[in-house]
């Protein structure tokens, strides 16, 4: 068997890794959460835990129930997603033949329960990730000159707490839960917004458009909610079409793991057989 990757999170940053891996002719397994609090939606391939399957770019997700059924799928041209939090399917995986690529892509930004021996090569994205420590390489995610670039040895930058801006608009353009409780939306994502315009609440208490724009990315309706949680993004450039492309941050990012990849030796071989 070729060569698997394995990549934690089905978000949009993930999907951008897993897009581009994809397209290279790699076989993945996305593993995610019983709800993910994905946002960005239309490009995220955790959406098949909610849907069954989506698509991102024309390419195909499949919610799957185990490991089994996920092997089975590499030959349709799918990537599946499984329900796997803590990636216990990793056992299963290393009692096979292949050759195994760890791909880190949650963002938690602390330090990880994986190790260096969790599989053939551990990838890291962004904060909370040190080459030679607790993986083998980290890929850069902050904006910016580094951007996607493979890092072997030491840490990416620190995490700047502030979103990326876009048009000038940075912590503004994203929205966030003002209360515990379970949100209701009243838009889609790809709607236009006003400013003031009240696009969901929770427990009663309004979430408003800060601006003019296009609602790019918004939670699951009906989903429990805490203070402070990112729940929306608002794109002030106000195109419905950036809301179903995937991101340039996370084809960047997405390359620097491919670059990772066919860069190890060791790997090679196994990559297309």
């Amino acid at each position: 068997m070729a060569l698997i990757t394995l990549i934690r999170g089905g978000g949009d940053l993930a999907s951008g890794v897993a897009l581009r891996l994809y397209r290279a002719g790699l076989r993945l397994i996305i593993t995610e959460l019983p709800q993910p609090l994905v946002v960005r939606r239309s490009v995220s391939f955790a959406e098949a835990i909610y849907r069954s399957s989506c698509q991102v770019e024309g390419v195909t997700a499949v919610r799957v129930d185990d490991l089994e059924q996920a092997v089975r799928i590499f030959d349709e041209g799918l990537i599946p997603v499984l329900v796997d939090p803590n990636a216990s399917c990793l056992a299963g995986l290393h009692l096979g033949q292949a050759a195994l690529v760890l791909v880190d892509a949650r963002m938690t930004k602390l330090p990880p329960e994986t190790t260096l021996s969790s599989a053939s090569m551990v990838i890291g994205l962004g904060p909370g990730y040190v080459a030679g420590q607790n993986c083998h390489a980290v890929i850069e995610t902050n904006r910016g000159h580094l951007l996607g670039r493979v890092f072997w040895q030491g840490a990416s930058e620190a995490d700047t707490g502030e979103p990326d801006a876009v048009l000038s608009q940075g912590g503004s353009r994203v929205l966030r839960a003002p209360a515990q409780g379970l949100i209701q939306t009243f838009v889609q994502i790809g709607d236009h917004v006003e400013p003031g315009q009240v696009v969901a609440e929770v427990n009663g208490i309004p979430v408003m458009a800060p601006f003019a724009g296009v609602m790019r990315g918004l939670i699951h309706s009906g989903l429990p909610v805490w203070n402070g949680l990112k729940i929306g993004d608002v794109d002030p450039r106000d195109d419905p079409r950036f809301c179903y492309l995937v991101s340039d941050k996370a084809l960047a990012v997405g390359g620097g793991v491919l670059e990772a990849i066919l860069s190890t030796t060791s790997l090679k071989h196994q990559l297309w057989d």
